[in-house]
């Protein structure tokens, strides 16, 4: 499963870490941190925190962008070809499956299991958190690509042609394993190992990794909402609520000191923004708006445009449909919109693992199926903070009043700006106005979330078919993807366990949970 040119990546980057964090014990490191017999939790856990957050800020916010119709290719580029023709193979976006396992199960498995006679240090809080990153992952893996290698996987020598496991029996493995790790998060011994500046994350605070195994949890358990599985899915909420750490009530980032150097940059913006010294980028270049996004977006008033995309070079806001045969005029990349400031602040932005919002929304759409108390009530004010969330996350700038403008415009801040959209009577943005609040919430997870975790949304439209009205490009099949294919190299090597594919399953085979 290895990527050579990734693989080289992730290397350099054990060394890079050597600045991005503000530690005497990491800036002492010279060995080779994916090494067992030479490394330790302390210098492990950073680099399998930096990949994992490095694929979800790249290949996988860049593949959910455009499976939700949110960006296109301009005239000029030939880029995106296969994306804009749903092209699906086993090559493509393979870097998923295969850095998920080679970049960071591998690592989070050796900081999981070990100890015993290899160290007398208490490293529990470092195995919770290893568990709690895994299950996060783990899940995409399973949204994805179905059955995966799980129970025999990152045995190293041991069992490199590991068996795969069914995708609902790795579903039970993972809530199990958050439901234990957020209990061990809560009752680390004070005589145990913090993390403190070498978890990138959260520093080392526990209480906030056991939020988010419970926000992970949630999303599992929502996830199973349409298998029939009511009681268990109560169950375990009630499991949720004894623990008592509750849910995230803050963005869930990464930021080990990035900076506007090379190979050092916040990942999304060194990825789609600009290079170190404002150089450019070509995916910067060759990314754009579709017309579709930027249409919605005005259509429902929502001030969340001008941070999401940026206005043209030759003025305007202006998107395209996601298509290879564009016109040559009117449709490169100076004439349209491209990501915009809300998403591209700094080379040294916090890189956003899963944001506030989300966390807000699945709460919404759990006590909205009745798993969470509340009624009406509390969905509609759990769906309206994370909208106005989503606005103070990107930035949406406060109005300054203007009494010579006609009509005369009267000072907003920017919570007053999102309570305005909310409160427009139109279906998908005002609560009241819904009738379908799943469709509410759903559809405005797609506008949060996006350019940040739009995996999600696409894995969020395969489950509830929300948002509606999503265009399909006219060059595919007409048949939007529902996975991933596994990778020729998983096939080459592990070929007596990976489950038999054709192209067909990429389009037709859902996953166990719709």
């Amino acid at each position: 499963m290895k990527n050579k040119t990734k693989y080289i990546k992730y290397l350099s980057i054990i060394v890079s870490m050597l600045v991005f964090i503000g530690c005497d014990d990491f800036l002492d490191v010279n060995e080779n941190p994916n090494d067992p017999s030479i490394s330790t939790p302390d210098l492990t856990l950073p680099v399998a925190q930096q990949a994992l957050v490095d694929i979800n800020a790249e290949e996988m916010t860049y593949l959910g962008q455009f499976m939700t119709y949110n960006w296109s290719t301009p005239s000029n580029w030939s880029a995106n070809q296969e994306l804009i023709q749903y092209n699906i193979a086993n090559t493509f976006f393979s870097n998923i499956f295969e850095e998920s396992y080679l970049l960071v199960f591998k690592d989070l498995t050796f900081v999981e299991n070990f100890g015993g006679d290899e160290s007398d240090i208490d490293y529990s809080a470092y195995k919770a958190i290893a568990t709690i990153l895994k299950s996060f992952q783990y899940q995409y893996l399973v949204d994805l690509y179905g059955d995966i290698p799980f129970s025999e996987a990152n045995l190293r020598a041991e069992n490199p042609t590991p068996a795969y496991d069914d995708e609902e029996a790795v579903y039970t493995a993972l809530i199990d394993n958050l439901t234990t790790a957020a209990v061990l998060a809560l009752n680390v011994s004070a005589d145990a190992e913090n993390p403190g500046t070498q978890d990138i994350i959260y520093g080392g605070d526990m209480t906030h990794w056991a939020e988010f195994a419970n926000t992970i949890k949630l999303r599992l358990l929502v996830r199973l909402s349409g298998t029939g599985q009511d009681a268990y899915i109560q169950e375990q909420l009630d499991l949720i609520a004894a623990n008592g750490a509750g849910y995230i009530t803050s963005n869930v980032s990464a930021n080990p000191g990035y900076s506007d150097n090379e190979g050092k940059q916040s990942p999304f913006f060194g990825y789609i923004g600009r290079g170190p010294n404002n150089t450019t980028l070509d995916r910067n270049d060759f990314t754009v708006a579709t017309d579709y996004i930027l249409e919605y977006l005005t259509t429902n008033g929502d001030d969340r445009l001008n941070q999401l995309y940026s206005e043209a070079v030759n003025g305007g806001y202006k998107g395209a449909e996601q298509t290879t045969i564009l016109p040559g005029s009117g449709f490169t990349s100076n004439d349209l919109s491209h990501v915009g400031p809300g998403l591209l602040v700094s080379s040294e932005q916090d890189q956003p693992l899963m944001l506030y919002s989300e966390g807000l929304l699945l709460q919404a759409e759990a006590t909205v199926r009745g798993y969470l108390p509340g009624g009406d009530a509390a969905a509609k004010a759990l769906y309206e903070a994370a909208i106005e969330e989503s606005f103070e996350y990107l930035h949406v700038p406060p109005i300054d009043a203007d009494a010579t403008a006609t009509p005369p415009v009267e000072a907003a801040t920017t919570l007053e700006r999102a309570q305005a959209y909310h409160s427009q009577p139109i279906k998908n943005v005002a609560w009241d106005s819904s009738t379908d609040k799943i469709e509410a919430i759903i559809t405005q997870k797609w506008i949060a979330l996006n350019g940040t975790s739009s995996i999600e949304s696409w894995v969020e439209l395969t489950r509830t078919g929300f948002p509606v009205g999503l265009p399909i490009p006219a060059e595919s099949d007409g048949v939007r993807p529902v996975r991933l294919l596994y990778p020729d190299s998983e096939v080459g090597r592990n070929a007596l366990n990976v489950p038999a594919q054709t192209k067909s399953d990429a389009f037709t085979n859902n996953p166990f949970w719709k």
